[in-house]
């Protein structure tokens, strides 16, 4: 006989410090405060409510990088999720800072396959069991080393490298507690919604996953994924919207009896006010406020970055910055680390931070005409066009690229106007973290380009760069389209 419970599930992913309500047609729309709001009228309506995040609550925020996550714990810790899983950003202020930052919330945060090498000790609490209504939810955080770079610096931590790796956690995790009598099984991943497919299609059934909320792609869809009997969601990134599930779980027979799932858009409209958690908001805005309030630079007109699998005014002004200020043939700038679709005209200095926020240094290598035309293919392979989540850059002045996706194949490769010399060494500038991971960014094995000369530091700070010159460089202005040209 079924034993029918009533759940609902609301869930958040890649919220990138997004705290402040935005206007839109004089309409507020999302922001903590009117989120909180919703999972607080939520969890006094369906007392059988859980909330939780996959992760990514770091970055992208002035109020986030001014005080390395505290802020955003403190915030995260009013809006009281019951779970949370980490995403790769968590990783961007440090892994000891990461650790320090744990004790400082008051949520569980859940990860099962990020481990101490040499002794195989979880880092953080590989699962969490929730107990609500008389039900048992099993919670497995997963997060694998393709979406980790940040770690690969630290000898001493790993990560299971596969999906196949974190499918048999996954399976030992739900081995152990089959006999605690669980009635409902989720994964919390940060790996993006392509990769979380292969996961679901990995997992063995009997292992009784029911759901996976993911995170990292920034996926927003308007019905779930079913692979292998698994839901698969994602809630696209910010506190624009949450995911809703409302599930009936059959607690005899340890299954979903029914389910419907939305997102709910979070606005004004439909959310009551969090006045408290506004409180604390106002707190950290007021300081970053005073702090990032000068001009720094006023471009010609508004400069756009709307996608980063392509040529951007923005990216390649910021390029061109670069390479201008440390003297290269060649600035690769990534279109990642520009975390915003517009600047300007007028640029503040939380504007440039908020923006730019990946304060790394910048190195010098030198490179061949042909090593440099493989690593331009590899950032253009066929997983950037399908949705797989790849590093891409912004080219500087002088380099210009017209690649066929149908022949694989460029129909022009050249620097000023010359083809590119396969013998002649290039100097190129990156950004460090894309400097230390060579290997991941362009298929290009670092020994290589120890080979053609030392690699040089010649800035510690790739955000200080900018912003001097932009503050001597005003009335900027490029119009994309000229440097790298996709051919279908």
């Amino acid at each position: 006989m079924k034993k029918l419970k009533k759940l609902v599930l609301l869930h958040s992913n890649d919220m990138h410090g997004d705290f402040l309500a935005e206007k839109v047609d004089e309409k507020l729309v999302g922001g903590v405060s009117l989120l909180s709001g919703y999972v607080n009228r939520v969890r006094q309506e369906e007392p059988n409510t859980l909330y939780c995040i996959a992760g990514d609550m770091f970055r992208g925020s002035i109020i986030d990088q001014e005080f390395q996550g505290i802020s955003t714990i403190e915030i995260m810790n009013m809006l009281s999720p019951d779970v949370v899983t980490i995403g790769n950003h968590e990783t961007d202020y440090g892994l000891a800072h990461l650790l320090f930052l744990e004790k400082c919330a008051k949520f569980p945060i859940i990860n099962a396959n990020l481990f101490i090498r040499i002794n195989h000790t979880h880092l953080f609490q590989p699962y969490k069991i929730l107990r609500v209504g008389g039900m048992k939810v099993l919670f497995i955080g997963i997060l694998t080393e393709e979406v980790l770079a940040q770690t690969k610096k630290d000898g001493l931590i790993s990560t299971f490298i596969s999906i196949e790796d974190a499918a048999e956690e996954v399976r030992h995790i739900c081995d152990i507690h089959r006999s605690i009598d669980v009635d409902l099984t989720v994964l919390l991943t940060h790996i993006g919604f392509e990769e979380d497919k292969k996961l679901a299609a990995a997992i063995d059934p009997a292992c009784g996953v029911d759901i996976i909320i993911g995170g990292h792609s920034h996926t927003l869809l308007t019905e779930p994924e079913k692979i292998n009997d698994i839901l698969i969601v994602q809630a696209g990134m910010g506190t624009d919207q949450i995911g809703r599930f409302d599930i009936t779980v059959d607690a005899a027979e340890n299954r979903v009896d029914s389910w419907t799932w939305q997102t709910i858009p979070i606005s004004e409209q439909t959310c009551p006010y969090d006045h408290d958690i506004e409180t604390l908001i106002t707190k950290y805005k007021h300081h970053t406020d005073e702090k990032y309030s000068r001009v720094v630079t006023r471009f010609k007109r508004r400069l756009t970055h709307p996608a980063r699998t392509q040529e951007t005014e923005l990216g390649c002004v910021f390029a061109d910055a670069m390479r201008e200020s440390l003297g290269t043939d060649i600035f690769l700038m990534a279109s990642g680390s520009i975390r915003t679709t517009w600047m300007g005209p007028i640029v503040m200095l939380g504007d440039l931070n908020e923006g730019f926020p990946y304060d790394d240094a910048a190195y010098v290598v030198k490179i061949s005409g042909s090593q440099l035309r493989r690593m331009l293919l590899h950032m253009l392979r066929d997983e950037v066009w399908q949705g797989v989540h790849c590093e891409f850059y912004q080219f500087s002045e002088g380099l210009r690229a017209v690649y066929s996706k149908r022949e694989h194949a460029f129909r022009e490769l050249s620097f000023h106007g010359e083809p590119l010399d396969d013998d002649r060494l290039y100097t190129v500038g990156l950004q460090a973290f894309h400097f230390n991971n060579l290997a991941d960014s362009f298929q290009m094995d670092v020994n290589e380009i120890f080979a053609n000369a030392r690699p040089r530091m010649v800035a510690t700070s790739c955000r200080t760069v900018l912003e001097g010159y932009l503050s001597d460089h005003q009335r900027l202005d490029h119009r994309a389209g000229e440097r790298l040209v996709i051919l279908d």
